[in-house]
């Protein structure tokens, strides 16, 4: 037993220094890594920023009263509907190679069109985690906004959203999780984050094993980081309540 442990490793501990050591390999996923968090934290806060506007313009028209509709608001509701339904219903990385073949042709930098692809997919998501959130505050807060002088922008920024941001944080969480681990898709386009570089070592060392299992102990490493913090986060915010 002992004996083939010490062989397996004579035999992997080459591969490992080929992969990670040789040549300061170790800096390229690093540097893939640098790329990926930027890439998720960037595209995140661009999703969340275009599902707040839609998920807000959504959530004023389905409040509005009836035999008061406003047109302006129907015809901006049904585009924020048409573009939830395509991009939900539609695959990440058919939308990447749209927004690179299609829309951005000639665009030489790769990661700068998955931000914009990336974010606006997140952003189809993210409205309807916020559009949720929205509707699960008691509609009597909005009418006590509204009693006490405030318009409707000033009421969804002062009161409902503030009490919405507890209730979809996890949902939020799940939502960054998921874009990170998305990021990974870059790579068919000519991104160069983490799954980029494994994949160009494993091509110069001709054995992909390491670098591979390399990156997807990063990825593990992260989101596991990443659900700690969010898990401190909401309890903090229980204990907030509590008080």
């Amino acid at each position: 037993m002992i004996q083939s442990l010490i062989g397996w490793m004579e035999r992997i501990g080459p591969r490992l220094q080929r992969a990670f050591i040789e040549g300061g390999r170790w800096k390229l996923y690093l540097q893939g890594l640098g790329t990926t968090l930027e890439l998720t934290v960037i595209a995140l806060i661009f999703g969340v920023l275009l599902g707040l506007v839609v998920a807000v313009i959504r959530s004023a028209h389905d409040q509005q009263r009836v035999g008061r509709k406003n047109p302006v608001l129907g015809i901006l509701n049904a585009l924020c509907q048409i573009y939830t339904t395509v991009i939900r219903g539609t695959p990440m990385l058919v939308q990447l190679f749209i927004w690179t073949f299609v829309i951005f042709p000639t665009q030489r930098n790769k990661i700068l069109v998955a931000f914009i692809g990336l974010g606006v997919n997140s952003g189809a998501y993210v409205a309807e985690i916020i559009r949720g959130g929205l509707m699960s505050v008691d509609v009597g807060q909005s009418e006590a906004g509204r009693s006490l002088g405030l318009g409707y922008f000033d009421t969804m920024r002062f009161i409902v959203i503030p009490q919405a941001f507890k209730n979809i944080l996890p949902s939020l969480g799940n939502e960054f999780i998921t874009l990170f681990k998305d990021t990974s898709l870059a790579q068919a386009i000519g991104g160069a984050e983490m799954l980029y570089y494994a994949s160009t070592i494993g091509g110069r060392t001709f054995d992909y094993m390491p670098p591979l299992l390399g990156i997807a102990a990063m990825y593990l490493a992260v989101v596991i980081v990443f659900t700690w913090l969010q898990g401190k986060l909401e309890r903090r915010l229980r204990q907030s309540d509590r008080r």
